[in-house]
């Protein structure tokens, strides 16, 4: 689960460096996009290795999850976390609202399947972007599911080293810059660009 979630930690923080070409403009951002597709089989290549990490990284997340339950079938009557974050306890619902976003992601931006704004253009992905963070809803949610990606990397990038021994035991737990730089990075940079075309910074 840890060596899978890295693998994404990498492909989020090169999207969101990819993305925000959309502020250069419209030229910027389609010639970057224009770029990838002219990659070809290395692109679906890369594809390949996103969706097997992803299918491996939920099928690991349940197994765990039944795992957790078998060894404690009856919950706590009182339960006061000592060390645990909110980002943590809130893995499993986060994951599933990314999972979900994910999916959506693509059929959005990528295939074209859903279209909310009512038109798609293959080779001109500013217009896609402007045109649908334009609609109120559309940004709503992708700023909740930021904010979910947020927290999921918070303690992702975190525990994901040390299940891999990459990391000593900390004496303070609750002290994870490194993580915390990852995450407020990743989030911001995702979330601006709907905040720029909702205040007419991208237009």
């Amino acid at each position: 689960m840890g060596l899978t979630g890295l693998v994404w930690v990498g492909f989020v923080v090169g999207h969101m460096s990819g993305n925000l070409l959309v502020m250069q403009g419209r030229e910027a951002i389609n010639a970057y996009s224009h770029f990838l597709k002219s990659t070809g089989e290395l692109l679906w290549l890369v594809r390949a290795v996103l969706a097997s990490a992803l299918v491996v990284h939920v099928v690991a997340a349940v197994q765990l999850t039944v795992q957790n339950r078998a060894a404690r079938p009856v919950g706590y009557a009182q339960r006061e976390p000592q060390v645990s974050t909110v980002a943590s306890r809130t893995m499993r619902w986060g994951g599933a609202l990314l999972l979900l976003f994910v999916i959506l992601h693509i059929l959005h931006f990528t295939t074209g399947t859903i279209r909310p704004a009512g038109s798609f253009s293959v080779a001109d992905v500013y217009s896609n972007i402007v045109t649908s963070f334009g609609i109120w809803w559309v940004s709503a949610f992708y700023i909740i599911s930021m904010i979910a990606v947020g927290l999921h990397l918070y303690h992702g990038v975190w525990s994901s080293v040390r299940s891999l021994g990459f990391a000593q035991r900390s004496t303070d737990p609750l002290r994870r810059k490194f993580a915390l730089i990852v995450a407020v990075v990743v989030w911001f940079g995702f979330t601006i660009v709907p905040l720029a075309v909702i205040t007419g910074w991208v237009r």
